[in-house]
């Protein structure tokens, strides 16, 4: 395999992530509605109006449950989103004829790593949620990988050897940061 082929298929694995990415924004549960009675802090569907202490507990229970879920979800975006930009903008320097050999090699090594780390970050978000992890948001950079999962409680040793074994496994990176989020 050449490095354009190499090239072609990391950026076809980028647009997949993206795709996946909008896809899941695009289907989950979370519409306008629930974005607007979070910002209002009122209910977005009402079937009684005289039960108001119902839905303001109720709002304020789904509107907590909503920030933690979104966090993740705008996390994954707002990563998916830099991470697709930036590798265009290395596609067009590695495409671009007037940049120097130096300047289109060292593109490509950038671009070759940003693939790479986009795909360990999915990879080790899957492992991990199959796992049995709420949610999972994976960032790898610099050689260093970044894990915050989503769980109700502290993490055991045990959990922390468990997502350690997952990262080395999947990136050979030893350089792991763990964060909860409740």
């Amino acid at each position: 395999m050449n490095k354009k082929q190499a090239v072609i298929i990391v950026t076809l694995l980028a647009l997949i992530v993206c795709v996946g990415v909008l896809a899941t924004k695009v289907n989950s549960p979370f519409s306008v509605a629930d974005n607007q009675s979070i910002n209002n802090g009122k209910s977005a569907v009402s079937f009684n109006s005289n039960d108001t202490s119902t839905k303001s507990s109720s709002t304020k229970s789904s509107s907590t449950k909503n920030s933690k879920s979104q966090f993740f979800e705008e996390s994954r975006l707002d990563r998916d989103q830099k991470d697709a930009e930036t590798l265009q903008k290395l596609k067009n320097l590695v495409d671009d004829k007037n940049v120097s050999q130096q300047n289109r090699a060292d593109a490509e090594k950038k671009y070759t790593d940003l693939a790479m780390n986009t795909d360990y970050e999915s990879k080790i978000e899957t492992v991990l949620k199959s796992k049995g992890y709420d949610d999972v948001i994976c960032s790898v950079e610099n050689g260093k990988v970044r894990v915050i999962v989503k769980k109700s409680e502290d993490l055991t040793d045990k959990d922390t050897r468990e997502i350690k074994d997952v990262v080395m496994g999947i990136s050979k990176m030893e350089d792991v940061e763990i964060e909860v989020k409740k």
